[in-house]
């Protein structure tokens, strides 16, 4: 939290677009002419008349965080930031602004490129997914896109580069939303601003500035599977070996789990993922450790996470209680594997953080055992579930139950 500051405000985040000075409100504009010192990207740079006599203009260097160390060295000066659209908005802004106090600084935002994108497309703002992949691991930023893919739905993606649109086209294709309609916008809101318009299916990877963004209206082929955010996944879903939650377990269990945005979950002996991958669906932040010994398992998980959007999972070698040491502490915690191995569920419960969920699943006689002597030491509550599907018996059908599973939840005390 940003604490009251004793010295009065000396830097101004100035918001820019493409159109530059043009584009820029009388405050922002007097901001930047009394400022002292102009930190700005050499593009924006670019974009205004020479400085006056009193003042000094900085390309931001690299690597980029480079920059905060430099402004705030400069605490006293008069100092004023350019950044791209809305600078609390995917921008430089929200970075300075928590390394200040409150009353140092003053922000002046202009029209985001997101916004000026929904407005070129009719789009209402509030209905759109947006994106930002990352350049140093575009690949993985693209595959968070998956978590957002249904029918209908639309994104805007602010793109790393100028290959950033083919390589989303070529995914929409693999995916089965070849069909959906993309957009790129080049510098949008200056004079060089273009608009390039296509299909995932059709996309010919034209020539595309650096600087751009895509919109895509999702139309999913009749073949794409439907996967909710809210439900239990269809088993189907996953690459696995038969170490698999199965569905019907799997959404009483994530009801216990009861993810939250931003919290995170130690999946213990985590198989295929499919408790951790639907833990970071869930809820908007959500975080997992998938702690697996097994290296064809931990393989399906980097696969799983990243074909269902979830790919910043972290996976960890090893086993409970060795492999938990020097983990984040955990918001909630699964144990599908491991409960007989000594002092992994103690160190579980002793990592948990306060007010946090422990969920525990036994198939076994063994771990059930465990799971009864867990219990007797920390409490919580039991429930057995079993379930039974419709299968062939000769000309009619009857019930096959599968194996019962138990269930321990049990939550650990605020204080």
């Amino acid at each position: 939290m940003n604490r009251q500051s004793p010295t009065p405000t000396w830097v101004t985040i100035v918001g820019i677009g493409e159109d530059g000075l043009a584009g820029l409100a009388e405050p922002a504009r007097r901001a930047l002419h009394e400022a002292t010192i102009v930190f700005a990207a050499e593009r924006h740079l670019a974009l205004l008349p020479g400085p006056p006599a009193h003042q000094r203009r900085e390309p931001w260097p690299r690597p980029f965080d480079a920059a905060f160390e430099r402004v705030l060295a400069l605490r006293g000066e008069r100092v004023c930031v350019l950044a791209s659209g809305d600078p609390m908005w995917f921008g430089a802004g929200n970075r300075l602004a928590e390394r200040l106090h409150v009353g140092e600084y003053s922000v002046l935002p202009a029209v985001s490129s997101v916004a000026l994108a929904a407005a070129r497309l009719g789009w209402a703002l509030q209905d759109v997914a947006v994106l930002r992949p990352v350049a140093p691991e575009r690949m993985l930023g693209l595959a968070r896109v998956r978590l957002h893919l249904a029918d209908g739905a639309r994104l805007i993606l602010l793109s790393a580069d100028r290959e950033t649109p083919a390589l989303l086209a070529a995914m929409l294709r693999g995916d089965g939303y070849g069909a959906s309609r993309m957009t790129v916008f080049e510098r949008l809101g200056g004079p060089a601003e273009r608009r390039i318009d296509g299909t995932a299916q059709a996309w010919s990877d034209p020539s595309v500035d650096q600087l751009n963004l895509v919109a895509v209206q999702c139309v999913a082929g009749p073949e794409v599977p439907r996967l909710s955010r809210r439900v239990a996944l269809p088993d189907d879903a996953f690459r696995h070996d038969g170490q698999l939650t199965k569905r019907d377990v799997r959404a009483v269990t994530l009801s216990r789990l009861a993810p939250l945005p931003g919290e995170l979950l130690w999946d213990v002996g985590a198989g295929c993922g499919s408790i951790c991958i639907e833990w970071c669906r869930a809820a908007d932040g959500c975080r997992a450790i998938a702690v697996e010994p097994n290296a064809h398992r931990r393989g399906l998980i980097a696969h799983n996470a990243a074909a269902l959007g979830v790919p910043d999972i972290g996976v960890i070698d090893g086993a409970a209680p060795d492999a938990l040491e020097g983990l984040l502490a955990p918001d909630a915690i699964f144990i599908g594997g491991g409960l007989t191995a000594p002092g992994a569920a103690e160190r579980c419960w002793a990592a948990l953080r306060p007010g946090g969920r422990l969920v525990a699943n036994a198939v076994t006689l063994e771990t059930e055992q465990a799971l009864m002597a867990l219990r007797a030491r920390i409490g919580g509550d039991l429930t057995r579930l079993q379930v039974s599907d419709a299968a062939p018996l000769g000309r009619f059908e009857t019930w096959r139950p599968a194996l019962p599973v138990t269930i321990l939840t049990v939550a650990k005390p605020r204080t």
